[in-house]
């Protein structure tokens, strides 16, 4: 049983890393594909693209689990692999329709795809094995932004222009990742709760066999009316309107380091013959620094407060699996308090903001047929963009864990609803952002990102304080 589960773990990690070395990379550089683009008749904009797979993806969150619940983790995450699939396939021979419609499903299909592998993760852990197994699944998916991003350095570095024969190639490449992805998914094997589930439904009449599943999807939708009910009531709290702030600038940092600022540096005349591969080193970089960060900031799962001990493995498990963020609780040194992380990464992200405010030029995220035109302040400089490139990955990392920690410490007993909120709102921001980034300058863009980042790290502070506060009490 335990070889089985591993097995599955192992195996649902390498469909991810599959999925997501195509889809990260994608988004990455479709925004420079797009305006390469040497067809009158496509009109599509990867900016806009994007937005709509964020806006789909923080709605159609509140549908997934009564989804996955109905037709199972499986079936759910192999039919969400294949709009992934599709969404690469369309830049292969690219049209407009096509281009929003997948961005449509794909949206879809990512609210599906990662509910379905939380509700996967768990069934194939115990309380015993769920950190070695997060760290396992964690580990394999972070190596997504660094393989196909080296490729797009290959084969783009000293171009100037990308021919559609180099566009085919890589696509065709990332095809054949996502489908490969894809395909891993019919090789999991079934956990022990489904085995129980078949085995009390043996001998069982079709009439009956459609009766359980009309029964499983009334008792989803019941469950989903509860989650969707508390949500609301969570929105009205204190907490959830003070860390508002927080999650909305994790949106649009989130958009800004992995579709906007990659962009930026491919269109960076003073880059040269080197400034489209180094669109790929740029997403390697962000990886490293999102893996740093996590590496080094995570907290262990006994914070005060957090009384995980206490409830079963599925009332916890949102706070590790909830959006792909913590993974694998690798660091067991409590020393920092969550705002000195929270502080560390405004301070990060200010720096790099500035420095990209200076090494950058103002058109570069808007200019379409051809490179910038406006002079930075100072020489754009390579070592300069790949360091923002860094920073830019471990302020997010920052970020993301501690918001989910301060999350699961103060609704430890109402953790699914209230990560829920938290990928609505930073995903509606995210697409938000996503939306604005072709028609705002870069400065307009980063003071928006620096306003909504102060703002939020102060709210957060006050979050902080006040649970210490009432920790305090309690303890007196």
């Amino acid at each position: 049983m335990a070889d089985r589960r591993t097995f599955n773990v192992v195996i649902l990690g390498v469909g991810f890393l599959f999925i997501f070395t195509a889809f990260t990379t994608c988004g990455n550089i479709e925004q420079t594909v797009v305006k390469s683009l040497r067809n009158d008749t496509f009109s599509g904009s990867g900016y806009h693209s994007l937005g709509i797979i964020y806006g789909v993806f923080s709605f159609a969150n509140l549908l997934a689990p009564a989804v996955v619940a109905v037709i199972g983790p499986k079936t759910t995450m192999f039919l969400s692999g294949l709009l992934y699939s599709g969404y690469i396939a369309v830049f292969i021979i690219p049209s407009t329709w096509s281009f929003y419609l997948t961005s449509v499903l794909i949206g879809i299909g990512a609210a599906m795809l990662w509910t379905a592998q939380g509700h996967f993760l768990v069934e194939n852990s115990e309380a015993s094995t769920i950190n070695r197994n997060t760290g396992m699944f964690w580990a394999l998916l972070q190596c997504s932004m660094l393989f196909g991003n080296l490729y797009i350095y290959l084969d783009w570095n000293g171009r100037t222009e990308i021919p559609d024969s180099s566009r085919k190639n890589i696509f065709l490449s990332l095809l054949v990742a996502s489908i490969l992805g894809t395909l891993s998914f019919l090789v999991l094997r079934k956990s022990h709760h489904e085995e129980e589930l078949l085995s009390e439904e043996e001998g069982q009449s079709l009439l009956s066999t459609r009766a359980m599943y009309k029964h499983r999807a009334n008792t989803a939708m019941q469950d989903a009316k509860s989650e969707f009910k508390t949500m609301l009531q969570l929105l009205k709290t204190k907490t959830i309107l003070l860390l508002g702030p927080c999650m909305a600038y994790s949106g649009l940092e989130l958009s800004f380091y992995s579709g906007v600022y990659g962009t930026c540096i491919g269109a960076t005349t003073q880059f040269g013959d080197s400034a489209k591969g180094l669109i790929g080193i740029s997403g390697i970089v962000v990886g490293i620094g999102e893996i740093v960060g996590k590496l080094t900031f995570l907290y262990r799962s006994s914070l005060r407060g957090l009384r995980v001990t206490r409830r079963p493995l599925r009332s916890r498990i949102p706070s590790f699996l909830s959006g792909g963020g913590l993974f694998g609780l690798l660091c067991k040194n409590n020393r920092f308090r969550r705002t000195s992380v929270v502080f560390l990464g405004m301070v990060v992200h200010f720096v790099a903001i500035y420095l990209i405010f200076l090494n950058i030029p103002d058109d570069a995220p808007v200019v379409f047929n051809t490179t910038t035109q406006i002079q930075p302040f100072l020489a754009p400089s390579v070592s300069i963009a790949l360091l923002c490139s860094f920073l830019l990955g471990l302020g997010d990392s920052c970020f993301n864990t501690q918001l989910y920690s301060v999350l699961g410490c103060v609704y430890a007993e109402h953790s699914t609803p209230a990560f829920a909120i938290f990928k609505f709102i930073q995903s509606v921001f995210a697409a938000v952002a996503f939306f604005y980034s072709g028609y705002l300058l870069l400065k307009w863009q980063l003071l928006l990102m620096v306003v909504l980042g102060f703002t939020g790290t102060l709210c957060f502070f006050t979050v902080e304080r006040t649970q210490s506060f009432s920790g305090d009490l309690q303890e007196y």
